[in-house]
């Protein structure tokens, strides 16, 4: 859309006004569940059913607002929840913490290796991945981790276990499996029971390609993509994908999370640890087919959470 058929969209339009007012923090100060019923509307279409929820989208919503348990802060903080991993399933399977500042202008950037990630403990947007630092432009990835640096993630999506994670940037060692980059392996685990996994195939081209599968490695036609398949298409089984499955399994089991999703690396043989993920698109995933909302939502039980 051009600048006139955004102004008159943003007239006529109260859902898409929604959604720009509350970027820009209008709502800050609305109740989690009027705001998140708000959202819900403006982003998907339909009114958000908080009495009687039955998809995975509406679960979520439901368990930001009653399911608040200490842990979850531990679990999405990106520096703090290394040591969670490592306690559940072994410091092997983490990657390697270089170092950790408090503000942005405290990293020095002297003691970090050729290869690095960067990325902000409280949030899933600050990220710098570099490659060569005698090619890195350093005020350029401080502008990328400042934007998101002193932003309450917490206020977008009233994902409650951000609120009070104390922002901070950490430096990772850098790793690559054998395309150049991270096969993202997505482990969907309900009520402590991983029952697939979203792979995320083809970073390297610019076009990442997502296809769930089972335990089995058989594919399931949860997305479009999936959908669109060939009959009988299919993607080499990865090595260790059955261990990654327990492993992702023992995670959310120790989350004590109703629903979880568990990212993992395989690189070259060896299983690493990627992040949590409470509420994936925040509880607005428009990338599922409707049918898998449902679906999903059926596998999620949210009996015995107090409100």
């Amino acid at each position: 859309m051009n600048r006139i058929e955004k102004g008159l969209k943003y007239l006529f339009d109260s859902d898409y006004r929604f959604i720009i007012d509350a970027n820009k923090g209008k709502y800050n100060d609305m109740p989690d569940d009027e705001y998140l019923c708000r959202q819900y509307k403006a982003r998907l279409g339909y009114k958000l059913d908080l009495d009687n929820p039955k998809t995975l989208n509406e679960k979520l919503q439901w368990l930001k607002l009653h399911d608040r348990k200490p842990i979850y802060s531990t679990l999405v903080d990106k520096y703090t929840v290394k040591d969670f991993v490592a306690n559940t399933i072994g410091a092997e399977h983490v990657i390697p913490t270089l170092a950790v500042w408090d503000e942005v202008e405290d990293i020095d950037f002297s003691i970090l290796p050729d290869q690095f990630v960067l990325k902000g403990t409280h949030d899933s947007r600050g990220l710098v991945i570099c490659k060569d630092k005698a090619k890195l432009n350093i005020e350029q990835a401080k502008k990328r981790l400042s934007e998101t640096h002193d932003r309450n993630y917490y206020l977008k999506y009233r994902e409650w276990p951000y609120k009070n994670v104390q922002p901070r940037i950490i430096a990772e060692k850098y790793m690559e499996d054998e395309t150049g980059f991270l096969t993202d392996y997505k482990f969907y685990c309900f009520n402590g029971k991983a029952d697939c996994v979203l792979a995320c195939f083809d970073r390297m081209t610019g076009d990442t390609k997502f296809y769930f599968f089972d335990r089995k490695w058989e594919l399931k036609r949860y997305n479009k993509r999936g959908k669109a398949a060939p009959e009988g298409f299919t993607k080499p089984k990865p090595e260790g994908i059955d261990e990654m499955f327990e492993l992702a399994e023992v995670l959310a089991k120790a989350s004590q999370a109703p629903f979880v999703r568990v990212d993992l690396y395989n690189v070259y043989g060896k299983i690493y640890f990627g992040e949590l993920t409470l509420y994936p698109s925040a509880g607005f995933d428009t990338g599922r087919l409707p049918e898998t909302d449902r679906i999903f939502g059926d596998m999620l039980s949210l009996e015995g959470i107090s409100k």
